[in-house]
């Protein structure tokens, strides 16, 4: 039996967080046709709350440092505040839409990411997706709309980096459905020049990636974007693009391949 459509669509924090981007980016998800779930971030949301309330933010490398405090923001603002939003507004588009983290029936399972050079705190590694849960609600023609925290299943939160939630749900859909992983961001592809919105390279394989890192083209926090992307194709996933968010109704940006 040939396997039905899922386009899961990855979006950033600014995106969701700004009432005008968001209604854009929410009109051009509701026009995707078939199956869909979205992930989304919110960081800037969690940075601003943590700040009022009197919380330091950390970064190390775009990754935020998780300690106890900083935990209940995230959990806060990405599992309430942002989710919540997103579902009521594509109720109002007449999507049935859940909005779910990675404990609510189990759906995605993570280890805390163990001290090394930097210690992240509260941060979690995917290490299991409940996809027959997930399969059910879209059977159901229910939208998932996937915040980015999971749990280690003995009643510990974790915050969990949105890339990897949208990848590692991807990869576990994969057998189910046929998956196109969409992650979009503030720029419109991978960039020859990130001065550049105009120098989008419109196919990137797994033998010029290593080049592009070594010469610089590519870096900071697209590479673990990139690294996603294929480690999603080589799990099964049928395509993955990196675009930007006013670009879902297009399709244009990078596609990314074996």
């Amino acid at each position: 039996m040939e396997r039905k459509q899922l386009t899961i669509v990855k979006v950033g924090g600014k995106i969701v967080e700004e009432p005008e981007t968001l209604e854009r980016l929410l009109t051009d998800f509701e026009a995707i046709p078939g199956k869909k779930i979205l992930v989304h971030g919110g960081g800037r949301s969690a940075t601003a709350l943590a700040s009022r309330l009197g919380i330091e933010s950390h970064m190390v490398d775009g990754r935020r440092i998780t300690d106890a405090e900083m935990l209940d923001v995230v959990t806060m603002v990405y599992g309430g505040l942002v989710n919540k939003n997103i579902v009521a507004k594509l109720q109002a588009r007449g999507l049935n839409a859940i909005g779910l983290s990675g404990t609510d029936c189990n759906t995605m399972l993570s280890v805390k990411r163990p001290a090394g050079a930097v210690d992240y705190g509260f941060v979690g590694d995917v290490k299991q997706v409940n996809a027959g849960f997930l399969s059910s609600l879209l059977d159901e023609e229910i939208v998932p709309v996937l915040a980015p925290l999971t749990h280690d299943g003995k009643g510990q939160l974790l915050n969990t980096n949105a890339d990897t939630i949208a990848g590692e749900t991807a990869k576990a859909l994969a057998p189910y459905f046929k998956v196109t992983l969409i992650y979009c961001f503030e720029k419109p592809g991978v960039l020859l020049d990130e001065n550049d919105d105009t120098s989008v390279i419109p196919y990137l394989s797994y033998y010029d990636f290593p080049r592009l890192v070594q010469d610089g083209t590519i870096s900071g926090g697209m590479i673990p974007k990139i690294q996603n992307a294929f480690a999603a194709l080589q799990a099964g996933v049928s395509n993955v693009l990196i675009t930007k968010a006013q670009n879902l109704d297009t399709l244009q940006g990078t596609t990314i391949a074996l």
